[in-house]
């Protein structure tokens, strides 16, 4: 059997960007589809460290006010880094609002304000194929639900899928922009369990990060509550996962807060730790959230990021179809808002990734030590940082040992500056990409140089 419908615009994925895009277009009229493959009670189950970054500045498609009762803790306010190799506990200031969600019921809540905007939501769909025109156009997907095969024609499909999104591997992109140079190596899996305590944490206003015994890896610890955290580490993919874990159940045992307490969840999921695609968008066809590295690579952050994506791409959508014309140029304005936005910046985070792939563990980790925390927060989440005379002094007092890994951070954190400002250049035309392309490509090697890291790209 099999059954076909048409919208306006077709959305892959009940995730925050799928259903920012789904609610913008709805809110101006147009038909949308969310094709979701989980059950409709399952849906918004995502693996997810729980952290918002940025919890007071949301797209209006759904105001705050309607995912505020997700927000289970609004008092964290800084991060707590352990440094075991060093006897160390840094703890780094965190700009802007942050809150710790229930990301279940904030999953709930996205569809429930996607829904009330008026997109349909279409469950227990897997999709399977997509569909193009004799032009390589994105007209649609195919897909079964429940065995039965079923079809979707669009003016617009928007790939809210995720990490690795089937559809760009079904898709043939080749005679577009849309960046297909996407391997393993740009991602990392992470896994995370919801833990009860027995007892109130006393670090409940903090989000707590340590290094696992490889390289590779992180361990996190986030209050939801006082008493319900959640657990996790993040890795490369190229790691043994089963190792990690039993780096992260080791790590649970050993600490005294966790004695006796309860595992009501876990689940996994892969994420991107790169840059933003260059471009997002071909013919009929964008891109947004995980499924287009709309990921902040060094903190694995991409709530805030995908809900404005998405919002990006449906609001482009709209237009080009309101206009008539959904090619690739017509949608490409979406890929300038992104890096504008927060682009630029997620693609100077992704030198220190790099850096960090050269640099032995335990040098890495007493560099960090002897850092002040709030410069550290600033090149966290903004990507650069600067030092006055007095602090670089003590900077250099305290890290001593360490100053040629600081001399080689320095002219690290130099090239990042420069690839920011490029990327603050980006083209306003899909025709010039190419040249913006030679260009970052330049300022890539003297990275790759620099760091003496393996090229990620």
């Amino acid at each position: 059997m099999s059954t076909s419908h048409e919208y306006d615009v077709v959305v892959v994925g009940a995730g925050t960007a799928g259903c920012y895009a789904a609610a913008t277009v709805a809110s101006e009229g147009l038909d949308v589809a969310v094709v979701e493959r989980k059950s409709e009670e399952e849906a918004g189950h995502i693996a997810c460290g729980d952290a918002l970054k940025g919890a007071d500045a949301f797209p209006e498609a759904i105001p705050k006010s309607r995912i505020e009762g997700a927000f289970t803790n609004t008092g964290v306010d800084h991060g707590r880094f352990e440094i075991p190799q060093e006897d160390t506990v840094l703890d780094i200031p965190v700009p802007g609002e942050l809150a710790v969600i229930d990301r279940w019921e904030y999953g709930r809540l996205i569809i429930e304000g996607a829904s009330d905007a008026g997109a349909d939501f279409h469950y227990d769909t897997v999709v399977q194929d997509v569909t193009q025109d004799d032009d390589g156009a994105v007209t649609g997907v195919r897909g079964t639900r429940k065995g039965d095969v079923v079809e979707y024609e669009a003016d617009v499909v928007l790939d809210g899928a995720g990490s690795l999104s089937l559809l760009q591997d079904k898709a043939d992109l080749s005679e577009s922009t849309f960046d297909t140079n996407v391997s393993y190596s740009q991602f990392c899996s992470a896994y995370r369990e919801i833990v009860e305590v027995p007892e109130p944490v006393e670090w409940d206003d903090a989000l707590v990060f340590k290094p696992t015994e490889r390289a590779a890896g992180y361990l996190w610890y986030f209050p939801r509550t006082e008493t319900t955290i959640n657990a996790g580490l993040g890795f490369q993919m190229n790691e043994e996962p089963m190792k990690l874990v039993e780096d992260l159940k080791r790590d649970l045992r050993n600490r005294p807060e966790f004695r006796g307490a309860e595992v009501t969840d876990k689940l996994g999921a892969a994420l991107p730790t790169r840059r933003p695609y260059d471009s997002a968008v071909a013919d009929g066809f964008l891109a947004a959230g995980d499924a287009a590295g709309h990921v902040n690579p060094t903190t694995g952050g991409g709530i805030a990021g995908a809900a404005y994506a998405g919002t990006y791409a449906a609001e482009q959508a709209v237009q080009a179809i309101s206009e008539g014309d959904v090619s690739e140029a017509s949608l490409w304005r979406y890929n300038e808002r992104v890096m504008d936005h927060f682009g630029a910046r997620y693609a100077g985070l992704d030198v220190y990734n790099i850096l960090s792939t050269a640099v032995d563990v335990d040098d890495l980790m007493g560099l960090l030590a002897s850092l002040p925390g709030e410069k550290l927060a600033e090149a966290l989440y903004s990507g650069t940082t600067s030092f006055g005379p007095t602090l670089l002094a003590k900077t250099v007092k305290d890290s001593f040992g360490y100053w040629g890994q600081i001399l080689n951070f320095y002219r690290t954190k130099g090239l990042a500056d420069e690839l920011m400002r490029h990327y603050q250049r980006y083209p306003t035309r899909p025709e010039t990409l190419s040249v913006w392309q030679d260009e970052r490509d330049r300022l890539m090697d003297e990275i790759y140089e620099v760091t003496g890291a393996e090229a990620k790209y």
